[in-house]
């Protein structure tokens, strides 16, 4: 194994914390800004969902250009620089276009810009790591970049309540300037990371490469396993702690806890077995708790559940980063970091079309809405599990003949 480049781990943490932060505060002042302009509460809706449908498109479209980029070390950096920097001009344009009464048409522009150039920081500066760092290195470092992720998503509801009556312009420039500030220095991380690169990186003769069609399968699992996730958090989560309590604030983040805390144990499991039997597993493990949450009797015995089924999604997400890595050596990494991207993105779509379709309000559809996410974690788990124990049998076959 090579020296672990743990700073270049805990650079990207930061990278996606504020990135997520950045994210957390469009989303928060987005009606404000949207009616200011004099677009009707309906029409946000179907701005996150336009920004949803662009990331579907442009998070893979940037990891293909990432791996041309990245072929003279320092260019990729400098590369997402310049798009986060005209990423953040959109950005903080947002509120003062809001506060001077544009208009929509220049409010909607801004925010398309803002959308597909933001995707310069979602699957790119990852990709780095699959390119650059010793293989065994990856998960662990995988982790410990996704735990800005899970940190910022804990304190979103907190940041919620504290910004929802600020003037937006303020918050704006500030997350727009530390974005910028600190996408500045990824060049830096690149050439470090090229410096203590492996001198030759064979293709890795892993099970994420050997199942049947890898890239197809690893593009359904993520779509899978994102709409789970994804129903769950946003729909399931808060009324499964209203049957026990009314004061739910504090108790959504422990979702997020868990992320952060099950990435790393199960980075090990990875660093062993692979990406995609440890998404599989760990589906199959988060299936159990949803199922465990949704018959509890005891709010303690839901928040455990709830954990665990954080610290599955943690382990999934870390796991596919992985198995992008291994799957895209040696040359795409970009592409399949950005097909995970674009994954988590179209599920997301899907679940923002799914609500404003009204459908997930009808009463006759509840338990659907309960049982999809263990559906969908247990499909996805099998379809893993069983895939990679069928490469396992005939590995071993193979050695005993």
């Amino acid at each position: 194994m090579g020296p672990i480049p743990q700073a270049a781990g805990i650079y990207l943490a930061v990278l996606q914390f504020v990135f997520t932060l950045g994210w957390t505060s469009y989303a928060i002042y987005l009606p404000k800004l949207a009616a200011a302009v004099g677009l009707s509460a309906g029409a946000v809706g179907l701005i996150l969902m336009l920004d949803q449908a662009i990331f579907t498109v442009t998070d893979f479209s940037m990891g293909v250009v990432a791996d041309r980029v990245s072929r003279l070390v320092g260019r990729l950096g400098h590369w997402v620089a310049g798009l986060t920097f005209l990423s953040c001009l959109a950005f903080v344009g947002l509120p003062f276009i809001a506060a001077g009464h544009f208009g929509a048409a220049p409010f909607l522009a801004l925010t398309v810009i803002w959308a597909i150039t933001s995707s310069a920081l979602r699957a790119p500066p990852l990709m780095l790591l699959g390119k650059y760092a010793a293989r065994p290195t990856i998960p662990y470092l995988g982790s410990l970049a996704m735990l800005g992720l899970g940190i910022a998503s804990a304190v979103s509801p907190y940041l919620a309540v504290a910004m929802a009556k600020q003037d937006p312009r303020l918050p704006f420039v500030i997350a727009s300037v530390t974005l910028l500030l600190v996408s500045l220095a990824l060049a830096k991380i690149e050439r470090s990371l090229a410096k203590q690169a492996p001198a030759a990186k064979a293709p890795p003769k892993t099970v994420d490469r050997a199942v049947p069609m890898p890239i197809l399968v690893f593009g359904l699992a993520i779509v899978i396993f994102a709409l789970g996730f994804q129903l769950h958090v946003f729909f399931n989560s808060a009324p499964l702690f209203k049957k026990f309590t009314h004061n739910i604030g504090a108790l959504l983040p422990v979702f997020w806890v868990g992320f952060s805390v099950g990435m790393f144990p199960a980075s090990r499991i990875t660093k062993r077995w692979g990406g995609l039997p440890v998404m599989g597993a760990a589906g199959l493990l988060g299936a159990l708790a949803i199922v465990l949450m949704e018959s509890s009797t005891a709010l303690g015995l839901t928040v455990a559940a709830q954990i665990i089924v954080g610290a599955a999604w943690g382990a999934i997400l870390m796991s596919a980063f992985a198995a992008a890595a291994a799957l895209g050596a040696t040359g795409h990494e970009g592409k399949t970091t950005g097909l995970m991207y674009s994954g988590l993105a179209l599920a997301t779509f899907a679940r923002m079309a799914t609500s404003a379709s009204g459908a997930l309000s009808d009463p006759s559809l509840a338990p659907l809405v309960h049982w999809a996410p263990i559906a969908c974690w247990t499909i996805g788990g099998f379809l893993l599990v069983g895939l990679t124990g069928s490469y396992w049998r005939t590995v071993t076959g193979m050695a005993k003949a």
